[in-house]
């Protein structure tokens, strides 16, 4: 686990919202974002991103 790539990809995720966006931003895949942020949550033992199927836009 590469501690700073999780951090980096969590911010990331945090400025565009979402797991996907975040992998389009990076130019990875999806379930790349994923595995990141499960280990950076599990390193800190917390879960720091609420995940969701649906978008809401407001």
């Amino acid at each position: 686990m590469n501690r700073f790539e999780n951090m980096h990809t969590f911010i990331r995720m945090v400025e565009t919202g979402s797991i996907s966006g975040a992998a389009d931003r990076l130019g990875v895949a999806k379930s790349v974002v994923s595995r990141r942020l499960k280990e950076l949550e599990t390193h800190l033992g917390a879960a720091l991103f609420h995940r969701t199927t649906r978008h809401d836009p407001d």
